[in-house]
């Protein structure tokens, strides 16, 4: 149990991972989003929402093209409010 504790915390010990959890806190969020919510390479944030998925914070859906993602461990919900990461408002961009 401490070991998946200690890999759940590391996997979220990192900036733009936890900017991706901050704006899924509401609701699910296409992929497309993720590059202007974080103002990283298109590559960079496919690598994280790679490593959120296989580690089991996140969940994804593909609807055509797209691919949605939302929280997938309700663990996260409990360390973002220790953290004190509020749920942030959704930009809606066309994907």
């Amino acid at each position: 149990m401490l070991k998946e504790n200690a890999r759940f915390l590391r996997i979220l010990g990192d900036e733009t991972k936890l900017r991706i959890v901050r704006h899924i806190l509401n609701e699910e969020i296409c992929s497309c989003e993720f590059v202007s919510i974080t103002g990283r390479a298109q590559s960079t944030v496919s690598t994280h929402l790679n490593d959120l998925e296989k580690e089991g914070v996140l969940k994804s859906r593909r609807e055509g093209r797209n691919i949605y993602y939302s929280i997938k461990d309700k663990r996260v919900y409990g360390i973002c409010k220790l953290l004190g990461i509020k749920k942030d408002k959704i930009r809606k961009n066309a994907c």
